[in-house]
């Protein structure tokens, strides 16, 4: 039987996405395994057919079994009320991670690490608890603490925050699929108490020694030194999401990721020394296996390496015993070991990546090696005698930069829709950075582990790597920077719907492997086209006769994103403070698959709304910037039209009655003089398929009669509001004379004075109209089209959650 362990491996995957989809409870599940084993073991004609369904259960019932609640000590069941202010007891199953964010040019630091717990404090009792939960702490506390210590912990209880807008990284899910359903949130070094002895364990005694040769002979600390110690060690610190940025555009941020790439040139540099040292090939596997493994153990057991050294024992070890390889049935194994051990895997997406890209380069590199074959041979009723020496010559470098291209394409092809599912990105650039930058890290990586074999007893050839590995380094960074700022070397694009990803591979791989191109397969062929351009055109069709409005709460402020057809007629209405814009705003925008803004509306001056409007202006192409009339005092406003002072053609100063795209000024003129920003608001109308849309930002009561006023036609099917500081927002008055179906109040948890308050929303009670608030809902997108408009929350109200303005840096910390 060909690749046995495929079958295998793909019937256990689908037990899990089952369980997944569909769970049941464990004892069914057991039951229906144990009948299915007695059946196969007393029917042995149908035991071929009774195994397949068995597979099935086993994967069923594992992951059942790891999420499911099963003692009674399960925080789960404690903290069912929402966050608790309390401590937790218990030992840390993680190394400290320390992530580095700069406010200006001051490092803030924060440690995460994950603790398994065995009691929790709720007020005052002590009790008996199980699970495991991330600690957040605002503080460096790398070489306090260790994985492996008894630790005290006191802070916030709560599950991890849900995305505030679509699109945005699932920081909640992330962790649930690691079996942490909880985090506590610490204020500092004060709140953590070691109960035992902090002792540092082999692979912090390890990592801390491979920092000290590595940085042997070079004069700082500074960034590529950094970067080469994450590339390495697998450490993050001193490092922030800038610095990753060109190599994130680039398509080479798995560089840094103690992965496949590492762990296969480890093995082959090994398996190269001791084979040049006439060891046989079983000797060489009894080497470089444990040697591999030590490598994983001493850089803190991260789950990509884990994965990548289980491969390479399956690969190393068939090599060393003489079997004849075969890439696919090896990458089964794998995987079906990894999926038995930690079967919450599978929906990770760096095991979908490094999987999906092995499999890719084992079922796309034949077709191609066909066609790279096809293309550099020679007449072969000619001699290579009598080729000419420049041919000759450029034979070897020509077939190794085919070859190295058509495995980068393999992997990229391959790769396409995860990529742009996880990062919203598309980088075409990737094919000419990986082939440039990865023989570079390679380089790199090899004068690493040439100064940690050298280490201390041979300082001088420890220097002299150390002195190379950088300068592979600098080279790297620099080609990462150029090819990202190549044009079109990357797109922002939103995620691919499911039928998109089946579609893909099912014409990648149809048209590489011939099977379209077959005259037998002809009608099949015309069959998946059809389908393929007829979904296409309905979702076509579809976009281009809809626009959506999403409003989204900023902890403070709000920010209004209207998405039309097409990009013209884009707009963005207010974008938060520095905070927001880093770690809610832009990501938000790159999810939409938007690159280029048309329009940025800057309602007034409050900080919680545009304070990080010229970091948002720096940073992200925009071509008009819709100012209001009035001039507002605060430094932060100052600041944005001093900027654009120099970018006038960018600048767009309104009136009420100016009409932009299908939006209408309706307030305020540059005449009207308010003691409070907020009644100075941008307010906008706009009319979309019929609907009437009304944004008042945070207008206050001298705003909202300014309003009613000066404009006659006030009636919206929507409207949406802020609070202002100092009055109430929707008065009576103005509700009477808008007469909304739909009122979207933008508050949020914090700060304090951004909460609704109970006169407002028990006055907005008493509308027929229906009242949301983003506090309850997060972000909120309205979708219209000609048939009318609709609503779609990102959380329903009453469902427990924890601010997420506190939770932004957390966020960014989890790729």
């Amino acid at each position: 039987m060909r690749h046995p362990l495929v079958k295998v491996a793909l019937l256990y995957t689908t037990g899990l996405l089952l369980a997944e989809w569909f769970p049941l409870s464990l004892p069914a599940l057991l039951g229906m395994g144990f009948l299915l084993c007695i059946g196969a073991f007393v029917w042995e004609r149908a035991r071929p057919w009774l195994l397949i369904p068995l597979i099935i259960a086993v994967g069923y019932a594992n992951l059942i079994s790891r999420t499911a609640v099963s003692s009674p000590k399960d925080l789960r069941l404690s903290l069912t009320n929402g966050p608790v202010d309390g401590a937790l007891r218990g030992r840390l199953v993680t190394a400290p991670s320390v992530r580095t964010h700069w406010r200006g040019t001051e490092p803030t630091f924060r440690t995460l690490a994950v603790m398994e717990v065995t009691a929790m404090r709720n007020k005052t009792d002590w009790l008996p608890a199980s699970g495991q939960v991330m600690t957040t702490t605002p503080a460096d506390l790398s070489g306090q603490v260790f994985n492996g210590t008894e630790v005290e912990v006191a802070g916030i209880i709560a599950p991890p925050p849900d995305p505030v807008a679509p699109g945005l990284f699932d920081y909640h899910a992330y962790l649930r699929r690691q079996g942490i359903y909880f985090q506590l949130k610490a204020d500092g070094t004060s709140s953590w108490h070691v109960l035992g002895e902090a002792k540092p364990t082999m692979s912090d005694r390890f990592i801390a020694w491979s920092q000290r040769v590595l940085e042997h002979g070079l004069p700082e600390k500074d960034e590529p030194l950094r970067l080469l110690e994450a590339m390495t060690l697998g450490l993050q610190t001193g490092l922030n999401n800038d610095v990753y940025a060109p190599f994130t555009q680039s398509g080479t941020m798995h560089i840094f990721a103690i992965s496949g790439l590492h762990i296969a040139l480890i093995a082959a540099l090994l398996v190269a020394v001791l084979r040049g040292a006439r060891m046989p090939r079983n000797g060489c596997g009894w080497v470089v296996i444990p040697l591999i493994w030590f490598y994983t153990g001493a850089t803190g057991w991260q789950p990509s390496a884990i994965r990548s050294t289980i491969m390479m024992t399956i690969i190393i070890g068939g090599w060393s015993l003489g079997r004849p390889s075969d890439l696919l049935n090896s990458l089964a194994a794998a995987g079906l070991v990894i999926l038995v051990w930690q079967p919450q895997q599978l929906f990770q997406a760096s095991f979908q990546l490094s999987f999906f890209v092995v499999l890719s380069i084992a079922l796309l590199m034949p077709p191609l090696e066909k066609l790279l074959n096809k293309w550099l041979a020679h007449d072969p009723l000619l001699p290579r005698d009598a080729l000419p020496r420049w041919r000759r010559w450029l034979e070897v470098p020509l077939r190794w930069l085919a070859m190295s291209l058509a495995t980068s394409l393999a992997a990229w092809l391959g790769s396409l829709p995860l990529t742009a599912y996880y990062f919203h990105i598309f980088s075409p650039v990737t094919l000419l950075a990986n082939l440039l930058i990865v023989p570079l890290s390679s380089a790199a990586l090899a004068c690493n582990l040439g100064a940690l074999l050298c280490g201390t007893w041979l300082p001088w050839a420890g220097e002299l790597f150390n002195n190379a590995a950088w300068l592979w380094m600098r080279w790297m960074v620099g080609l990462s920077e150029w090819s990202a700022a190549l044009p079109g070397a990357f797109s922002y694009v939103p995620s691919p719907p499911a039928w998109g990803f089946i579609a893909y591979y099912l014409l990648l791989i149809g048209c590489l492997s011939g099977w379209f191109f077959r005259k037998e397969n002809f009608r099949w062929t015309f069959t998946a086209l059809a389908t393929v351009l007829t979904v296409f055109g309905w979702a076509w069709h579809t976009a281009r006769n809809e626009t959506t409005l999403t409003v989204i709460p900023l902890s403070g402020g709000h920010a209004v994103f209207a998405d039309e057809p097409g990009r013209a007629n884009d707009w963005l209405i207010d974008c938060g403070n520095s905070n927001a814009v880093t770690f809610v705003t832009l990501p938000f925008l790159h999810a939409q698959g938007v690159n280029t803004l048309t329009h940025l509306a800057l309602t007034h001056g409050d900080l919680q709304h545009i304070g990080g409007g010229a970091m948002f202006i720096r940073a992200f192409p925009t071509r008009q910037i819709v100012l209001s009339p009035i001039r507002f005092r605060s430094a932060t406003y100052r600041s944005i039209t001093e900027l654009l002072e120099q970018l006038p053609e960018r600048q767009r100063v309104t009136q009420r009655g100016d009409i932009l795209g299908h939006w209408q000024i309706l307030h305020p003129e540059e005449s009207d003089r308010f003691p409070q920003a907020d009644d100075a608001s941008l307010v906008m109308l706009g009319e979309f398929y019929g609907s009437r849309v009304l944004l008042l930002g945070d207008l206050g009561r001298p705003g909202q009669e300014e309003l009613m006023l000066n404009v006659t036609n006030l009636q919206a099917d929507i409207v949406i509001t802020g609070l202002p500081e100092q009055t109430e927002a929707l008065c009576n008055g103005l509700l009477e004379r808008v007469k909304p179906k739909l009122i979207i109040v933008a508050d949020s948890e914090f700060p304090a004075t951004k909460r609704a308050p109970p006169a407002l929303k028990n006055r907005l009670a008493k509308q027929s109209a229906r009242v949301l608030y983003t506090r309850t809902t997060d972000a909120i997108t309205l979708r219209f089209t000609p048939d009318g408009w609709s609503t779609r929350l990102m959380r329903e109200p009453g469902t427990n959650a924890v601010d997420s303005a506190l939770s932004f840096a957390d966020e960014a910390d989890d790729p």
